[in-house]
């Protein structure tokens, strides 16, 4: 006998299966028995994941950060030359296709280095100028973001005058007088520099995750879980971490991602106006400014920091899009 198979909303696989002739169910000797089964639904984060995954250009973006992480890591081992390895007698070479050598395919800067290499370690700074500062930024604003709308009143209160008083401070200038006054300092020149990045770039920059995670939370805290949880009699604690930090996530998520690229942009702007990462510490940003001065002569010193810089940036915006369209309930259809 024939039997149709049908699949109703709510993952339910109804299956209507002919009763024997002469039967009496309903009846009728033709009755249908119906029998229900049901299919194991996607979870949320599983159903995001097939949704960016057909985003193409966000698995795009994905795929590029991925290769630029890869490079940062094993870039002693794929660079053909030392960060600093220097040849006086190759001075400014051009790239291989514009009649150049090819032990430099991008060519040479003033000092006989190796301009492939050099970008291919200074990957490192730019990968983890766009991870640790915007990291931090979410660990302080969440925190903060997390206390003044769970608690209300004169906690929330005061908190959000904090972030009013911090948003008051113009970033970017904030940035430069930071840099340039920690510069000569036992911490601006650790790690070459970079330490100073990550304490400048995470003083500013929380607000906006404070802001977007106190919403949130004022949002869910009125929720039907979240008042049984405390009926059941729930720590503030356990109600905080098991029930509204994880529906939060989601917008955080997409909030770090589109924070990545303003890090690593302030960071090459701060090190292209010499207030950076120290040399001969090779980072995008302070490799644009070191090859200015041969703009129209070998212009290659320029475009391809500069091109690394865009890659990156353009690669978290483009996975950031694909987040927000991903983890967003209503995008399901």
């Amino acid at each position: 006998m024939a039997q149709e198979t049908v699949t109703i909303p709510g993952g339910v696989r109804v299956r209507a299966v002919p009763s024997a002739p002469g039967s009496a169910e309903g009846g009728r000797a033709d009755a249908p028995a119906v029998t229900i089964r049901s299919t194991k639904s996607r979870s949320l984060w599983s159903d995001a994941w097939r949704r960016l995954t057909r985003n193409r250009m966000a698995v795009i973006g994905l795929c590029v950060i991925v290769i630029f992480w890869l490079v940062a890591i094993f870039a002693p081992i794929i660079a053909p030359y030392g960060l600093n390895d220097q040849n006086h007698s190759a001075v400014y070479r051009p790239p291989v296709w514009n009649t150049g050598d090819w032990r430099y395919i991008l060519g040479t800067d003033g000092v006989g280095r190796d301009e492939l290499s050099r970008i291919l370690y200074g990957a490192r700074i730019s990968m983890l100028v766009g991870i640790i500062p915007v990291s931090i930024h979410l660990i302080v604003g969440g925190l903060i973001g997390l206390s003044a709308g769970f608690r209300g009143g004169r906690t929330d209160n005061l908190l959000m005058r904090l972030v009013d008083i911090m948003y008051a401070f113009p970033g970017l200038l904030f940035l430069i007088v930071v840099s340039a006054a920690l510069r000569d300092t036992f911490i601006g020149k650790q790690m070459g520099g970079l330490l100073m990045i990550f304490i400048a770039l995470a003083i500013v920059g929380w607000e906006g995750t404070a802001r977007l995670v106190r919403g949130q939370v004022l949002s869910i805290k009125q929720k039907e879980y979240v008042e049984a949880a405390r009926s059941l009699g729930a720590s503030n604690v356990r109600i905080m971490w098991k029930h509204i930090v994880p529906n939060i996530l989601a917008p955080l998520i997409v909030s770090v991602a589109f924070g990545v690229p303003g890090a690593i942009f302030a960071e090459a702007g701060l090190s292209f106006i010499g207030i950076g990462i120290r040399p001969p510490i090779a980072s995008w940003g302070n490799m644009i400014g070191d090859g200015f001065v041969s703009i129209y002569s070998n212009p290659i010193l320029i475009a391809a920091p500069a091109v690394c810089v865009a890659l990156v940036m353009l690669s978290f915006t483009f996975l950031g899009d694909g987040l927000r369209d991903a983890l967003d309930p209503r995008m399901k259809q």
